[in-house]
C-alpha cells in the first residue's frame, strides 16, 4: 500500500522513505505550474497513489503520518476530529469571500478527508483554485461508462497538467448489466433518466462519499434557477452521508456558488487552464454522451441535458437536496413550499403581453375566425428554461405591439397541465403556439432556438 501525506519530517527520513519505495514526492512527477507560489517555503507534499480501502469501493481518508527510521517504515495513524460547527454561520461569514478563500478554508479544515468532485466540464476551475492555495488536494470523478471521448481525453490532460491522479469511481457492473439487459441501452429516452443516473452516478457517488468528511462541488446559483438559486458556499449535506455515518456527517462546499458562468470562463482563460474541447462545440453543461447536446441561442445552459424531459427533472440526483418540494394552488396562481410560503414570482410581465386564464385560452382555441393572429407561450414560472427565454419573449411582445399580432401567455402547470397536454400540444415547458387568423388549430413552434429573431421569423412566416 502506498500512502501519501504532508509531512514535516526531516529530509533524511524522507529520502530513506523514498529508497524503501513507500512513497514518492510530487517533485518526481511532471511539475505543475506554480503561478508564482513559493513552494520552497511549504512542507513536503506527498500525494496518494493507491490506498487500501477501509470501506469497500470508498474514497478512503489517507490520514497518516509517515516517518522512516533506519530503513524501517513507521506509520502513525492520525485521528481526525472534526469539531462540531455551525456551518450556517460559516456560510454567512464566507458569503462574500472569493472562491480561492473558500477553497483554502475547505482544504485547511478537512485536509485529506475532503475531495473535489470533477465532472470534466468548467468545474476544472475548482482544481485550479485548489492548486493556487498551495495545499495538497484530492480529486475524484464518476466514470459512468457513457461519457464523450473528449471528456476522457480531458481527464488525461488535467492529470498531466496538474501532476495529479484523479480517483475514478465506477458503477456496479452487475447493476448496469441488469438494467441494460432488462430495459436496453437507451431506456432513459422512454421512462426518464433517474433510474440510469441512480445506477451509474448516484450509487457510485454514495460509495465515494462514505470515505470522506467533506466534498467540494462546482455548483453555481446561475446554473439552474429552479434548483440551485439558493445554494450556500458551505452546508451540511442534506442527502449523503460521510465516513462517520448518519445525518450531518458530511459537509458540502460550493466555492463558486456566487460566481457567474461568464466569470468562471474569464478566470479559466486568464489562468490558461485546459478546458474540455466540447465547450467549443456549443456544449455548456456536460454529462453523459447520450444525454448531453449543445444548446442554441436563447436556451439555458441546463437545457442541453435530458432535453426530452420537463425542466424540474433536470437534476441527476447528485444534488437532489437542492430540489424543494413545491405545490401549486388550485388556481395555478403560485408555486409554494409545503409550508405555504410563496417561492417563485410570475414571469413574462409586460403591458404588451396578455395573460390568459383557462377560459381565455379555451375561447381562443375554439375560434375558427379570429380578428387577429396570436402567439402564446405555455409556461411554468419555476421552469429555468422559461426563465431563460423571458427576455426574448418580452422583447418579441414589444416588437409586435401594434402590428396586428397578439402576444399572450398561459400558465400551464399544476391543475392546468393535463388540459394543456390534451388540447394544446404541451410536451415540456416552454411550448410556444401560433393561432392563425383563419384556422382553429394552433401551430406549434418546432425549434428550441428561442432568441427574438427566431421567434419573429416564425411569426412572420405564418401571419
Amino acid at each position: 500500500m502506498a500512502l501519501a501525506v504532508t509531512s514535516s519530517s526531516s529530509s533524511t527520513a524522507i529520502s530513506k522513505g523514498i529508497q524503501n519505495g513507500s512513497f514518492r514526492l510530487l517533485s518526481d512527477r511532471p511539475k505543475p505550474r506554480t503561478h508564482g507560489l513559493n513552494y520552497s517555503q511549504r512542507r513536503f507534499s506527498v500525494k496518494a497513489l493507491h490506498a487500501e480501502s477501509k470501506r469497500n469501493d470508498s474514497i478512503v481518508p489517507l490520514a497518516a503520518t509517515i516517518a522512516a527510521h533506519e530503513g524501517a517504515e513507521v506509520v502513525e495513524k492520525v485521528e481526525v476530529e472534526v469539531a462540531e460547527e455551525n456551518f450556517e454561520q460559516l456560510a454567512k461569514e464566507l458569503e462574500n469571500a472569493s472562491p480561492l478563500e473558500v477553497m483554502d478554508k475547505a482544504l485547511e479544515k478537512f485536509g485529506n478527508d475532503i475531495a473535489i468532485a470533477f465532472s470534466g466540464a468548467e468545474d476544472v476551475a475548482l482544481i485550479e483554485y485548489a492548486h493556487l492555495t498551495g495545499r495538497p488536494f484530492r480529486v475524484f470523478s464518476l466514470d459512468t461508462g457513457r461519457l464523450n471521448p473528449e471528456t476522457y481525453q480531458f481527464f488525461d490532460t488535467v492529470e498531466k497538467h496538474y501532476g495529479i491522479r484523479i480517483e475514478y469511481m465506477f458503477p456496479d457492473a452487475v447493476e448496469v448489466q441488469a438494467l441494460v439487459r432488462s430495459k436496453g441501452l437507451f431506456s432513459f429516452y422512454e421512462d426518464g433518466h433517474q433510474e440510469c443516473c441512480r445506477v451509474r452516478k448516484v450509487r457510485p457517488l454514495r460509495r465515494a462519499l462514505k470515505g470522506l468528511r467533506a466534498w467540494i462541488t462546482g455548483q453555481r446559483k446561475d446554473q439552474s434557477p429552479g434548483t440551485r438559486s439558493e445554494i450556500p458556499v458551505v452546508q451540511v449535506d442534506p442527502v449523503f452521508e460521510g465516513m462517520d455515518g448518519g445525518i450531518g456527517s458530511l459537509v458540502k462546499w460550493n466555492p463558486v456558488a456566487n460566481v457567474q458562468g461568464q466569470d468562471i470562463w474569464k478566470f479559466l482563460r486568464a489562468m490558461d487552464v485546459p478546458v474540455n474541447p466540447l465547450h467549443s462545440q456549443g456544449y455548456i453543461s456536460i454529462g453523459c454522451e447520450p444525454c448531453t447536446r449543445p444548446v442554441l441561442p436563447g436556451q439555458h445552459e441546463r437545457e442541453g441535458r435530458w432535453w426530452w424531459e420537463d425542466a424540474k427533472a433536470k437534476e441527476c440526483g447528485l444534488h437532489k437536496g437542492n430540489i424543494k418540494e413545491e405545490n401549486v394552488d388550485g388556481n395555478g396562481n403560485g408555486a409554494v413550499h409545503a409550508n405555504g410560503t410563496a417561492i417563485v414570482p410570475d414571469i413574462f410581465n409586460t403591458q404588451n403581453l396578455v395573460t390568459l386564464n383557462r377560459t381565455g385560452i379555451e375561447n381562443l382555441a375554439r375560434l375558427e375566425d379570429r380578428k387577429e393572429p396570436w402567439i402564446v407561450v405555455l409556461y411554468a414560472p419555476w421552469c429555468q428554461f422559461c426563465q431563460a427565454m423571458e427576455a426574448s419573449y418580452v422583447e418579441l411582445a414589444e416588437k409586435l405591439a401594434g402590428s396586428g399580432v397578439k402576444v399572450g401567455k398561459f400558465r400551464a402547470d399544476g391543475d392546468q397541465k393535463e388540459y394543456a397536454q390534451r388540447e394544446l400540444q404541451l410536451g415540456s415547458f416552454p411550448t410556444i403556439l401560433f393561432f392563425p387568423k383563419h384556422s382553429s388549430r394552433p401551430i406549434k413552434y418546432p425549434s428550441e432556438n428561442r432568441d427574438v429573431d427566431s421567434l419573429m421569423a416564425f411569426v412572420n412566416a405564418l401571419r
